[in-house]
């Protein structure tokens, strides 16, 4: 199991506070998660024996997060933590997986997103660590410090440079929002592993247009609710058989 421990204060650019982190919590607790979201169970007073933390982690904890532990004795009591089933983040995943294993989880990586943006639920930073390989290959998020609906965001194509000077600037020259995402912007999640976009790319470039966002959230606004699969297409039934027939 993976234990998290929201800290007491979040370093730039990050600038959250622990009741937004943990109302992003209960956000997806209400949402419906397309099996795409990890399964989060909350606890409060939660006690350890002390033996099992080394001193390293010790001095980790009281360094982020002294407020939520409390050592009594022989035993070390979490105040706040929400406990997940470990799975295999999708960078270290990448970092063995032959040819095929990144054909697949790259394509589940993309269903991923897509399916939890047809749920209106936008991750907010799809960076590949974010991301985890059930052992059964599935690719699923699990961290919700920025999720938000995805009907709340505003989804932009980056302007053309209009001059020279506009085109070098180092910083944007166009406004932005705070709710505004440009999705040309999402192929810096693959920073470092050109194999992993390239395949990517192959396989859901709509991605980075932000009129298939824009699409998305109409057909959520229009009420319209999509289907979803909790199994790959290879291990589905299919509809158009006689299920007498067996699967071959």
């Amino acid at each position: 199991f993976v234990f998290k421990i929201i800290k007491d204060r979040f370093t730039p650019p990050k600038d959250m506070t622990r009741e937004q982190v943990k109302a992003k919590y209960r956000l997806v607790k209400r949402a419906d998660r397309a099996g795409r979201m990890a399964d989060t169970q909350e606890f409060t007073n939660l006690a350890f024996a002390r033996e099992r933390f080394s001193d390293e982690v010790m001095e980790e904890l009281h360094k982020v997060a002294p407020s939520v532990i409390e050592e009594h004795g022989k035993a070390l009591v979490i105040r706040h933590v929400y406990v997940e089933r470990r799975m295999t983040p999708l960078n270290l995943y990448l970092h063995d997986a032959t040819d095929e294993q990144v054909v697949d989880v790259m394509d589940e990586y993309g269903n991923a997103i897509k399916q939890l943006a047809a749920a209106n639920i936008f991750p907010g930073d799809m960076l590949l660590k974010n991301f985890g390989v059930t052992r059964h290959g599935r690719v699923v998020f699990y961290d919700y410090d920025e999720i938000v609906p995805l009907t709340d965001c505003n989804f932009r194509t980056i302007p053309e440079p209009r001059n020279e000077a506009e085109e070098l600037a180092s910083q944007p020259w166009y406004t932005v929002g705070p709710n505004d995402i440009f999705p040309e912007e999402f192929r810096l999640f693959f920073s470092g592993n050109q194999r992993a976009r390239k395949v990517f790319d192959s396989l859901h470039s709509d991605i980075y247009e932000a009129a298939f966002w824009q699409r998305l959230q109409e057909r959520i606004r229009s009420g319209y609710i999509e289907d979803f699969f909790p199994y790959r297409r290879k291990l589905r039934f299919d509809r158009g058989r006689n299920v007498s027939q067996g699967v071959a």
